[in-house]
């Protein structure tokens, strides 16, 4: 049978294992980046100075929380925008994946269940489409700024739903469950990748200007 469940590792389990990786250490990288940046400028004494090196890092971690919170509060709209749409993301395509597991072996999870029109199934990847076009097409349509937030969290989750699928839309058979299904997870992985690299070098080019401008305009 087609898509039957082999022994052993292949090389698409690998490259699932690989971005897994990629994307886990592209976000703690960012996220401990951050926390060095608060640590080195704020309250917390430094590791080298720290009687309790433990109580130190806790507090360097409690700024860094009260930074992101002030500084989300503050931020731009766009960028308010960019950090709820990764968010939603993440969030659906785990909830999604999480949820399709259990349907799996159980018929209904709450309020989810499989939904079938006559014989066909209908799958999540159908929602999140239309999520991602009428979200987007309102935020292409609308000149009130404070709804791209909003409208990115719906667009968000668009597209964690689709990609989850995006095997099935490549394939065009479905293949969620077979090791071909496993290219959604790598294209999901490789996206939140993508995402957190990009945020990672945005901190690092942040601090390059600091430096290199500034000493631009001393020395002019």
């Amino acid at each position: 049978m087609r898509g039957a469940r082999r022994g052993g590792w292949g090389p698409d389990e690998k490259r699932t294992v690989v971005l897994g990786v990629v994307a886990f250490a592209s976000v703690a990288s960012f996220v401990v980046a951050e926390v060095g940046h608060v640590w080195r400028r704020g309250s917390a004494p430094l590791p080298s100075e720290a009687d309790n090196l433990v109580s130190a890092a806790e507090e360097a971690v409690t700024e860094t929380v009260e930074v992101a919170r002030a500084g989300y509060q503050d931020v731009s709209v766009g960028e308010n925008a960019a950090f709820l749409l990764l968010t939603s993301f993440v969030t659906i395509f785990i909830s999604a994946r999480t949820i399709s597991y259990t349907l799996r072996r159980r018929s209904t999870l709450g309020p989810f269940r499989d939904l079938k029109v006559g014989r066909r199934h209908i799958h999540h990847f159908v929602p999140g489409i239309l999520l991602m076009m009428l979200s987007g097409g309102a935020a292409i349509l609308t000149r009130d700024e404070t709804l791209e937030p909003k409208l990115a969290v719906f667009f968000g989750a668009g597209m964690g739903m689709t990609l989850d699928e995006s095997a099935l839309l490549l394939q065009l058979e479905d293949v969620y469950w077979t090791r071909e299904g496993l290219l959604g997870v790598q294209i999901a992985l490789g996206t939140a990748a993508t995402f957190a690299a990009l945020a990672l070098a945005h901190r690092f080019t942040r601090r390059g200007e600091e430096l290199v401008l500034e000493t631009d305009g001393v020395a002019g």
